[in-house]
């Protein structure tokens, strides 16, 4: 189902259909976001600003209202949101993205506090950069300068990501709630 997750009633429709289509809502992975362009602080765009506030951190928020709405009636599930390394640390021109992203792990943790007493558990993975079309287009040298950023020296695969995730959605995180998982190859270290 195709929705647009600033609009609340679209994002209720949708969570919906995908619990009444199995008949519960076991595990949701909310997966959308917005990084912009770069731009230093003082020539910030308040129009990009918005739309990132928008997507990243109010599309986040009515995923997890609607979700959380069907878990805690059903008295399990779990949630995890992506987020972005840049949300742990600093990222030179990119203040509005990196504050949408930290504040969305900062949702995470308090919804987990809140979520855990009725078996859900919510957590966010933070991706360094990934091998994605966007990056193909790079020429050789911003791909080096971008991989060297990271201290495993590469970009990482996206399904080095998803394994992130499949993982936390598992039962072998069962214990495992509330927390900001860098998968980026050493970049949040430094």
């Amino acid at each position: 189902m195709v929705a647009d997750i600033t609009e609340e009633s679209q994002v209720e429709m949708a969570v919906r259909a995908a619990a009444d289509g199995i008949g519960r809502l076991d595990l949701a992975v909310n997966n959308a976001g917005y990084d912009g362009e770069y731009q230093l602080t003082t020539e910030y765009s308040t129009e990009m600003l918005d739309h990132m506030i928008a997507l990243n951190l109010r599309g986040v928020f009515l995923s997890m209202k609607y979700e959380l709405q069907h878990m805690v009636a059903q008295g399990a599930g779990v949630i995890v949101n992506m987020s972005s390394g840049a949300g742990l640390v600093g990222v030179p021109g990119f203040s509005g993205y990196t504050a949408t992203k930290a504040a969305e792990i900062a949702m995470t943790k308090s919804s987990a506090l809140e979520a855990a007493p009725h078996g859900i558990r919510i957590n966010a993975v933070c991706p360094g950069l990934v091998d994605t079309p966007m990056i193909a287009t790079l020429d050789d040298q911003a791909r080096k300068s971008l991989a060297d950023a990271h201290p495993l020296g590469r970009i990482a695969r996206a399904d080095e990501i998803a394994d992130a995730v499949v993982w936390l959605c598992s039962d072998k995180s069962s214990f495992v709630t509330g927390i900001a998982l860098p998968v980026d190859g050493g970049y949040s270290v430094p």
